[in-house]
């Protein structure tokens, strides 16, 4: 079993390495992990940073002391994998968030197109892209990840195209695409762009913006998976052709 990953807001390498872990992450340390003295433990700012530590024991309900020698930092992956994921119904999204965080996506684009049933405004949209950010963040601990995906502020369509044409590669998940996914060239760095589209698919007019922007259009498979499920399907097949998953 490998350590526990845990959230810290900074690093406190002074007092020969004794890191006081408190708060919500503390506290779920201590009083639901249980964790004793000796056992090895992870804390990381989820941008990157992270240390191995090791528990030196517990203070009340909510601290734990862990022994911190020093701090590593990860580089970022190449290529970059962003998913541009149109709003599910109900709770999909956080599903769609938590298996693409735990596959290994960099970041998720929120997109607001055109048939999405669902729709971010005002409070609620606030509520939800919190829960979406929540989700990366949970997801990204329980992944044993250091890095963990960051989650946009939702986008427009016209914004979805900016992102497109900035990429190293850009891909559209259509029916129209007449080559699969799994057959295209991907670059070696870079940004790769991936768009999933909603349950009522992508409009003719979405799809005429995003291929003006440098994007084509690309089949998954033979079965139609839902949105939720598409964007991870489809991130596990270019992470293990790009040979991050190696």
């Amino acid at each position: 079993m490998t350590a526990p990953v845990f959230v810290v807001d900074h690093f406190d390498t002074g007092g020969g390495g004794r890191h006081v872990l408190d708060g919500p992450e503390g506290r779920h340390a201590v009083s639901v992990k249980r964790l004793r003295a000796g056992e090895d433990v992870v804390l990381t700012d989820g941008a990157g940073r992270w240390a191995d530590c090791v528990v030196l024991g517990a203070e009340g309900k909510d601290r734990l002391i862990v022994q911190l020698d020093s701090v590593t930092e990860e580089p970022p992956e190449e290529p970059r994998l962003t998913v541009v994921q149109a709003l599910p119904k109900g709770d999909r999204g956080e599903v769609a968030v938590e298996t693409m965080t735990e596959v290994g996506v960099d970041a998720i684009v929120p997109w607001a197109a055109a048939r999405c049933i669902t729709q971010w405004k005002g409070e609620r949209g606030a509520k939800s892209l919190a829960k979406w950010r929540a989700t990366a963040r949970e997801a990204g601990k329980q992944s044993r990840r250091v890095r963990f995906p960051r989650v946009a502020d939702t986008a427009t369509s016209k914004r979805v195209a900016s992102l497109l044409a900035e990429a190293e590669f850009a891909a559209v998940l259509h029916e129209s695409g007449t080559e699969p996914l799994a057959s295209a060239e991907l670059p070696a760095s870079g940004d790769i762009v991936l768009v999933v589209g909603p349950e009522g698919g992508v409009s003719p007019e979405e799809l005429a913006l995003f291929e003006e922007a440098g994007a084509r259009a690309y089949r998954l498979g033979r079965s139609v998976l839902r949105t939720s499920t598409a964007g991870t399907a489809a991130a596990a097949l270019l992470l293990g052709r790009t040979g991050r998953w190696s």
